[in-house]
């Protein structure tokens, strides 16, 4: 199938690099058959908006056939769409609408798991004999009838299940309709490589690959010790499984090798990947499963998608990722369908619009490819959702310290009016009414909305290499202020200082002295002897001096 080559970038190889991602939850973004679920056609409708965004990769979370236990994330069939959002036919006009615009499509790659009620674990489990009986991880029982060992669930309790059937318990990572697969069996891996193949050849440009660090497990069944300092940012602190060092469950060795065999069959479609890691060390990790250009071409983890809001924090973050990273590349997200939506996560509950604009500016000036979430651009706050709407299981469990999921996922307010345009039945999450009144259609009408100023900061990017493809630089300032420069080979450097506060800071830079400043990236600051004027939540770009 003939592939677009993108606009994005001179170089063919590497042209992710220069890219920014979007991310669409599809069950929340736009419903076309007024049955409260976001679907195919409702987002081939909105690729126009999505297009004029300056964006270039639509990352689609999964839409394949599931029991929809964890929204998706539990798949029975890799090779079909779910009747709820439409078909096979519907996914083949979506790919035509977006590269008419030049837009990619990427699609969620849940291989670590799936659902209980996949064919393939109705034969696994049906005996010890079968021809899957290896297909999922199976495990006999100590001789007092407990688990084989210690490992825990992401979503709550051991991460083994008995089974009737076959008399052993079956491992399972996070939810007990989510067992576990055995990627130490070939034949799993040649499994998913084929289905892999099918979206390719629809014209699928590159995939997102859940939990890329899930695969394999340790063959021993090993213990994991307790956790030397308690992980904080995988799971919150209400959650056991932070209490583990994880160093058999998953993040196994035999991963390389696989994501090699992937990667080759990535490079046959010239498709693009970028792996979700969230391991004890995942930094690390990104790094590994990035270096060498023979694995995954990008990947991210949790560590900004935290409640820590510290310029300290994240340049430690990036600086110790190209540390450790032997030509690999990194994708910064802020936020995600899985943590609470970044304008309150670090802006506050009452985080103005300004926040959300330094917060975009910010991430799109770190070294990687930036990955936004949809109705971030809106500078969307976490919705409230009352317990008796909740519809994630995960929030359910840990309810009420942790919240779950759902006010990341409500849909998106196209409008102010009933049910913010997303459909016209019932919504699955409700609308949240704070949303309406910053809806897609109010913000178009303001120049000066979140909106207007994603589009007018996305262009002017595209128009300073530095800020994509130019090495960093971090300087000592205040905790409030974060100050880089990116340097390019052939381009003059560019300075970029923001202040991450609601209070008005002066920073004093050596390299700030005569420094001469830019236009047009739509952020208040200045400069004048030598030191940068920043309101709250200002942000400053100049050539350095």
């Amino acid at each position: 199938m003939t592939k677009q080559l993108t606009q994005v970038s001179p170089h063919a190889a590497d042209w992710y690099r220069d890219a920014i991602i979007y991310q669409v939850y599809p069950r929340s973004y736009m419903d076309s058959n007024g049955d409260g679920v976001g679907d195919l056609p409702g987002i081939t409708a909105k690729l126009d908006y999505i297009a004029s965004l300056g964006v270039d990769i639509v990352w689609i979370s999964p839409f394949f056939k599931s029991p929809m236990k964890d929204f998706g994330y539990d798949i029975s069939d890799y090779c079909d769409v779910d009747p709820l959002f439409g078909t096979l036919a519907d996914f083949d006009v979506l790919i035509a609408k977006a590269h008419s615009l030049g837009l990619k499509i990427m699609i969620d790659q849940v291989m670590a798991h799936t659902a209980e009620d996949h064919p393939w674990f109705k034969e696994s489990r049906a005996s010890r004999d079968n021809p899957k009986a290896d297909w999922y991880v199976w495990a006999d029982p100590k001789p007092d009838g407990n688990p084989p060992n210690n490992w825990l669930s992401v979503f709550g309790g051991s991460a083994w299940q008995w089974d009737t059937r076959r008399r052993q318990y079956y491992m399972h990572n996070f939810l007990v309709s989510q067992p576990q697969l055995n990627f130490h069996n070939p034949e799993v891996q040649q499994a998913h490589l084929a289905a892999l193949r099918f979206w390719l050849e629809r014209g699928v440009d590159g995939i997102r690959l859940d939990a890329s660090n899930y695969h394999f497990h340790d063959r021993q069944l090993r213990d994991n010790p307790p956790a030397t300092n308690r992980d904080s940012i995988t799971v919150t602190d209400v959650n056991p499984y932070g209490m583990q060092a994880h160093d058999f469950d998953k993040t196994q060795p035999e991963n390389v090798p696989f994501l090699q065999k992937l990667r080759a069959l990535l490079d046959e479609y010239q498709a693009v990947s970028i792996g979700e890691v969230g391991s004890d060390d995942s930094l690390a990790t990104m790094a590994e499963y990035t270096e060498g250009g023979d694995k995954l071409h990008m990947a991210y983890s949790f560590n900004l998608l935290v409640n820590l809001l510290s310029s300290h924090y994240i340049r430690q973050q990036v600086e110790q990722f190209e540390a450790r990273v032997k030509g690999g590349w990194a994708s910064w997200s802020v936020g995600n369908h899985d943590v609470p939506r970044v304008a309150s996560r670090w802006g506050g509950p009452s985080a103005p619009q300004a926040f959300a604009k330094l917060a975009l500016a910010m991430q799109l000036s770190l070294k990687g490819t930036p990955c936004l979430y949809q109705g971030d651009e809106l500078a969307f706050a976490e919705a409230d959702v009352p317990f008796e709407l909740l519809q994630d299981p995960y929030g359910i469990t840990f309810w009420p310290e942790f919240k779950g999921r759902d006010g990341c996922r409500t849909p998106i307010a196209w409008t102010d009016g009933a049910n913010g345009g997303f459909t016209t039945g019932k919504p699955w999450l409700p609308v949240s009414p704070d949303h309406l009144a910053k809806a897609a259609s109010v913000q178009e009408a303001d120049q000066e909305s979140s909106l207007a100023f994603t589009r007018a900061f996305v262009a002017w990017r595209r128009q300073h290499p530095q800020l994509q493809r130019g090495e960093i630089v971090f300087f000592d300032t205040q905790d409030s202020v974060l100050a880089l420069r990116r340097d390019l080979a052939g381009e003059r450097s560019i300075l970029a200082v923001f202040n991450l506060s609601g209070e008005a800071v002066t920073v004093d830079l050596p390299q700030s002295a005569g420094a001469e400043q830019l236009q047009g990236y739509g952020l208040p600051g200045s400069a004048a002897d030598g030191k940068i004027q920043l309101p709250a939540y200002g942000g400053w770009f100049g050539y350095a001096a």
